[in-house]
């Protein structure tokens, strides 16, 4: 009941950012642990543990139109500055240009090129250009190159909110990207289907009920069994 409580839990929280450029879904792995001895003959009982992991697969490019979307395409990430000043990594390619010119993102991270945050001009009419590679111009100036990222184990990363993530082992280092490429005008989309996410929360109740009418059915023989032996019937 514990393991798919946590299940429903896992589905609403992909559900929940399933409309977040470039989120990342929440998977979940059952496997049994030994639980401890019972009987008369003292065999082996089990119990179910979950475990959770992010699939890394490749969401749909979408075409948006916009110069200031940009989506990576390959296993790569954005390289952004957190408000502690640590690097924070994700796909969501949304950015913007704030009041002092600097590329951010959504939520007001700097993004980072190899030389530190990308810098334009806000008095610059010229619009803004990225080469497949990442080398980013604004009219016939180039202005740097976003730092995008690769890790030989994505999987090792620890989630934040909103699509973001962080390196916490420091002998997972970034690599420079190598199989990633970009595309301006695009955005990435969450690698979430709520279709089939609801039909994973709908078997994680029904799974959920049927644990809990066992329990009830298993309680109420353990009680007549009770009262049976002491005679109170």
């Amino acid at each position: 009941m514990n393991a798919t409580e946590r299940w429903q839990d896992m589905v609403a929280e992909n559900l929940s950012i399933a409309s977040v450029p470039g989120a990342r879904a929440r998977e979940i792995s059952f496997s049994t642990v030994q639980a401890g001895m019972a009987g008369a003959g003292n065999e082996n009982f089990v119990m179910p543990q979950a475990s959770f992991l992010t699939n890394f697969q490749q969401g749909e490019l979408r075409a948006t139109g916009n110069d200031m979307d940009f989506a990576v395409q390959g296993p790569g990430f954005f390289t952004v500055q957190m408000p502690d000043g640590s690097p924070g990594y994700t796909r969501d390619g949304e950015f913007m240009l704030n009041s002092t010119g600097q590329l951010v993102t959504k939520k007001g991270y700097a993004v980072m090129s190899g030389s530190g945050p990308l810098q334009f001009d806000p008095n610059n009419p010229k619009p803004i250009s990225i080469n497949a590679d990442g080398e980013v111009s604004q009219g016939i100036d180039i202005k740097g190159k976003l730092q995008i990222s690769e890790f030989s184990k994505p999987s090792k990363l620890s989630e934040l909110s909103s699509g973001y993530f962080r390196s916490d082992d420091p002998n997972m280092l970034p690599l420079p990207a190598s199989n990633t490429k970009v595309q301006q005008g695009f955005s990435e989309a969450a690698n979430i289907s709520p279709t089939l996410a609801m039909a994973s929360l709908v078997t994680a109740m029904r799974m959920f009920e049927t644990n809990q009418k066992v329990m009830s059915m298993q309680n109420d023989r353990m009680g007549k069994t009770i009262a049976d032996l002491s005679g109170t019937n």
